[in-house]
């Protein structure tokens, strides 16, 4: 996945989810996870779902943390194993409290999106670190090309 105004550039590995039923996030700060239980990127319908990292428990930043600097109107490519690559725009950023995620992030249904979630400040270690999550959306760039 490459975002070129922000630097962003992650590769992809799916993902599920924890024993407590979160969505699990790569270890590695330099990767992304593509929830594999929704929409794929570049799917005709719904949410195709990435969670990434901001950094990490020693310090190093993640790819992720490319996500503050994202604008409306930036560009996304998603590079695809076996497909070409889809482009998005992004249409939103918004910040919520972790227990506080729109019921729109893991659609199956609707028009497509890509949905980017990494954590957001403020940081609580007494409770298990950031409290809030960075929600970028983006929409399809030239969807009439994509199946239906």
């Amino acid at each position: 996945m490459l975002a070129p105004r922000t630097g962003l550039d992650a590769r992809i590995s799916p993902v599920g989810v924890t024993a407590r039923g979160n969505m699990t996030v790569p270890d590695d700060p330099s990767a992304a996870g593509w929830y594999r239980h929704g929409p794929a990127p570049g799917s005709a319908r719904g949410s195709a779902v990435l969670a990434g990292h901001v950094d990490t428990d020693t310090g190093a930043l993640g790819e992720f943390l490319a996500l503050y600097d994202m604008r409306r109107g930036d560009r996304i490519e998603v590079r695809r194993a076996g497909a070409g690559p889809v482009t998005y725009r992004v249409a939103t950023r918004l910040t919520v409290p972790k227990e506080a995620l729109p019921p729109s992030t893991f659609r199956r249904t609707g028009p497509p999106t890509l949905t980017l979630i990494t954590c957001a400040p403020p940081y609580d270690p007494e409770r298990g670190g950031y409290v809030s999550n960075l929600v970028v959306t983006a929409e399809p760039v030239g969807r009439t090309q994509w199946p239906t």
